[in-house]
């Protein structure tokens, strides 16, 4: 046999390398397919929204095992510190994504979800967001991007119906409210949309002054002083934690205690807000994105929560997070890959009825919104949440007015 039969050429070498390539990479790709889905969650659990980044985790940490009891696969959790910073949030979805994150999901805050919605689109990965209300994400005409949580106008209209709905129920309501919030993303974007939302609504009382605020600051008291020489019945908000419990101390301080504080948006109904003020924490109602305390499903949650974490109140954060999780299981057991676009299809076509939220389920229209959404009404009440609106998810009847705090002992 002559030697140049032993040597191969090139055409042989390629056609053995496609094979061998081909022999090795097919395994990898069943891997991925009956493997764990690879999920990059996003949450500021440092700086600023700290405390509600660190809630939201609770949710991620209790769903794994809710999803094997209902028969749904694994996820494979990649966790990622925004740090409550824009620049932050779009650093680390991009190197979630560069290690093998086939789905995102997060993370509270609208500037830091907005960021990261443009990485995830520009990837072709799909972002579930958990909670983020500025209108403009599902806007931008994204094919990757999906939002399970009401935006800024839709949850100030379903405030304003449960306002009249509550007030209609406690017989009184304020003929004038003072309107206080963040300057930040969320905070202007409700700002805004009062202005376009609120004229359709007959609404019992006018806003008599607007006050904007820094949610980092250190100090509110000239802002709350300012408040309260406008004599208004009420306090209508749109905090953060932190920032919720300084104007609360404020109040105290200044000996002011309005007919009601009405909030629309977190820090209110936060847990680590109920136990810092003790007392001082019950009265607030917030119009808020919440659980229906009557569904299947939230008994479920409810429970895993009290066995994870004694003693903490489910809200929002749990409630949503788990849902953004509960849909990127449900899209990848029913797509069966973790190819991006196939996910994306697969949430396109999602349809949850067995879930936590207020209203009848978890869909997404053509801009990758749940329009479908509702909020509750829910007061703080002996260091719990009791739902007082709507009716049909109502577990308690409500407190009106707020009692004073320089009478709560």
């Amino acid at each position: 046999m002559s030697s140049h039969r032993l040597r191969p050429n090139r055409r042989h070498l390629l056609a053995g390398a496609a094979a061998s390539a081909a022999t090795l990479a097919a395994p990898a790709i069943v891997r991925a397919q009956n493997g764990p889905l690879k999920v990059g969650v996003l949450l500021p659990r440092s700086g600023l929204q700290a405390g509600i980044g660190q809630d939201c985790q609770r949710a991620v940490g209790i769903a794994p095992a809710i999803f094997k009891s209902m028969g749904l696969p694994d996820l494979s959790i990649m966790d990622a510190d925004t740090e409550s910073n824009v620049d932050t949030a779009r650093a680390r979805a991009e190197k979630l994504i560069n290690d093998g994150a086939q789905l995102l999901v997060g993370a509270f805050d609208s500037g830091q979800t907005s960021a990261i919605a443009q990485v995830a689109e520009q990837k072709g990965v799909p972002l579930v967001i958990n909670i983020a209300a500025a209108p403009d994400i599902t806007e931008q005409g994204y094919k990757f991007v999906f939002r399970n949580f009401p935006t800024a106008p839709m949850i100030l209209g379903s405030a304003f119906a449960n306002q009249l709905e509550l007030f209609g129920l406690v017989g009184a309501a304020p003929k004038t409210v003072v309107f206080m919030h963040v300057n930040d993303t969320f905070g202007t974007a409700m700002s805004k949309g009062i202005g376009i939302v609120m004229p359709k609504f007959n609404m019992p009382y006018t806003i008599v002054d607007e006050i904007a605020y820094d949610p980092a600051a250190r100090d509110l008291s000239v802002e709350v002083a300012k408040a309260k020489a406008s004599n208004a019945d009420a306090l209508l908000v749109v905090s953060r934690l932190n920032d919720a419990m300084l104007l609360t101390r404020e109040l105290v301080k200044q000996r002011w205690t309005p007919q009601a504080i009405m909030s629309m948006g977190p820090g209110w109904y936060e847990d680590q807000y109920i136990k810092t003020l003790g007392k001082l924490s019950d009265g607030p109602i917030s119009f808020d994105p919440f659980y229906d305390p009557h569904k299947k499903l939230t008994k479920v949650l409810d429970d895993a929560l009290a066995k994870a974490d004694p003693g903490v109140n489910m809200s929002t954060n749990h409630v949503y997070t788990f849902e953004a999780l509960l849909v990127s299981a449900d899209a990848y057991k029913r797509a069966g890959s973790t190819d991006p676009k196939a996910l994306a299809d697969a949430i396109r076509t999602t349809n949850i009825t067995d879930n936590v939220s207020i209203g009848p389920g978890i869909q997404f229209n053509a801009k990758g919104q749940n329009d479908k959404l509702k909020d509750g009404t829910i007061q703080n009440r002996g260091g719990k949440l009791m739902t007082l609106v709507p009716k049909e998810s109502a577990n308690a009847k409500p407190e009106w007015p707020m009692t004073p705090y320089q009478s709560r002992g």
